[in-house]
């Protein structure tokens, strides 16, 4: 099975947020920037007309956020946190010494922990690459963009609890 598409997971309560925002930027949200260009736009000369290119930007940014999370909801695997089994996986809680100093996140997708102060590193980044399905006590390294090698220990993986 092929898929060029990577799956996210998310918790019930990240997606129904994310369908919510979706629903409003492109309902209520296309509307109101619509109106402001339009607004704008009778204002005369559109060359120096700074309201009309902020609305235009604007509709560009929410344009792209609409985009983002079509995506986004489309290709996520909605389900609670997986049980922590020790394992790193998307959705788990790591502790790890990385560089020699201790971290604590969660590996997934951003949105899932929009309302936490949780540090989020995707499965993608170098590091969730590098220690995606490593165990605790297991030690690896990884190379950081700047082409310096990263050293990162397992400490703890716990289940995400949503805070």
């Amino acid at each position: 099975m092929s898929n060029d598409a990577p799956v996210t997971f998310l918790t019930q309560d990240a997606y129904d947020r994310l369908a919510a925002e979706l629903e409003r930027l492109s309902t209520t949200g296309r509307e109101e920037i619509a109106k402001r260009i339009e607004a704008a736009r009778e204002e005369g000369d559109l060359k120096e007309n700074g309201g009309y290119h902020a609305a235009k930007d604007e509709q560009g940014k929410q344009e792209a956020r609409i985009r983002t999370l079509q995506h986004l909801l489309k290709n996520a695997t909605v389900s609670e946190a997986p049980e922590s089994t020790g394992v790193v996986e998307p959705g788990t809680v790591v502790t790890a010494i990385v560089a020699g100093g201790e971290e604590i996140f969660l590996l997934g997708n951003r949105e899932i922990a929009a309302d936490s102060e949780l540090d989020v590193y995707s499965e993608a980044s170098p590091l969730g690459a590098a220690i995606l399905g490593l165990s605790e006590g297991e030690k690896t390294s990884y190379t950081a963009p700047n082409g310096r090698a990263i050293a990162v220990e397992i400490v703890k993986v716990e289940t995400y609890s949503g805070q």
